[in-house]
């Protein structure tokens, strides 16, 4: 039992860094692999760096999008979540 106790606050150190730290970590990685997944042509969209655009086309990794000066190739994981879901909403 007492070294039990010994370990308690490690265990319980643990719990807290889980709960507050790895597991709304690995929803938000979900929750931006599904909004990659569920890109479509013709949706408006924000990267990370700024540019606003709209798809054109959808490759595995990466895609294409139409914006003021031209076409831009850019990764998947370069649209932004947020600011999409912001710009889809004021639309």
């Amino acid at each position: 039992m007492q070294d039990l106790m010994k370990f308690a606050p490690y265990l319980l150190m643990f719990v807290v860094l889980y709960f507050f730290m790895i597991r709304p970590q690995q929803k938000r990685a979900k929750n931006e692999k599904e909004f990659e997944s569920g890109l479509k042509v013709g949706d408006k969209i924000i990267t990370k760096s700024g540019f606003h655009g709209k798809i054109v086309e959808l490759a595995d990794t990466s895609a294409i999008i139409e914006t003021m000066s031209g076409k831009l190739k850019i990764e998947r994981s370069a649209i932004s979540m947020e600011m999409s879901a912001a710009l889809s909403k004021k639309a």
